[in-house]
């Protein structure tokens, strides 16, 4: 019985001497990819706020769950794939439903930044970013979340299948589909597209 308390306490002193090496991993997670996963919940809940609650949410699980990390993926893949999981948990939720059929939130835009050499052209491209960012919210979640990863997050085809839990050809192929729809909306409001 002895022994058994004593290997307890060596276990528990290992777990409080790599407890700041975790604290420190979460930290740079936070540092390096807060940004990107309230921008990506914000692309699937079209809330701000409720996107910032996500992605607390989404760090709190990383930070519970980074021991039993597999590094079967890279923890940015991770990262997104629990983004991606809590967003539909929130869109399926009693509170999301109540809200939604309740409220609309006034639209969202692209904060501004003007550039120092040319403002004109500054505004001009700020306009086709938000008109992108706007057509891109219209599409279904399955072919937003297709094209936010792989063109706004710079995800590979391969990258975005191990987020989404999809094979490499079901990614490309959802792909295919939402360029087509994105195409569509853009000719629909007199909009170029390349």
């Amino acid at each position: 019985m002895n022994v058994n308390l004593n290997a307890s306490a060596k276990a528990n002193a290992a777990e409080r001497s790599l407890q700041p090496t975790k604290d420190a991993l979460l930290s740079t997670l936070m540092n390096d990819y807060g940004d990107k996963i309230v921008q990506l919940a914000y692309m699937i809940v079209k809330d701000r706020g409720i996107a910032e609650d996500i992605t607390q949410e989404v760090f709190l699980k990383a930070y519970r769950s980074l021991d039993q990390f597999r590094h079967e993926s890279s923890l940015k893949t991770w990262l997104y794939r629990i983004a991606i999981n809590e967003s539909r948990k929130y869109l399926r939720s009693w509170s999301f439903r109540q809200i939604f059929s309740t409220f609309v939130s006034p639209k969202e835009t692209v904060p501004e930044q003007v550039a120092e050499g040319n403002v004109e052209s500054s505004v001009f491209k700020q306009l086709d970013q938000v008109h992108i960012a706007e057509k891109v919210m219209m599409l279904s979640p399955l072919y937003r979340k297709v094209m936010v990863l792989h063109y706004y997050e710079d995800l590979s085809i391969k990258e975005v299948a191990q987020v989404l839990d999809i094979s490499e050809d079901a990614v490309r192929t959802q792909l295919h589909r939402a360029r087509k729809h994105f195409r569509a909306l853009c000719e629909k409001e007199g909009l170029e597209w390349n």
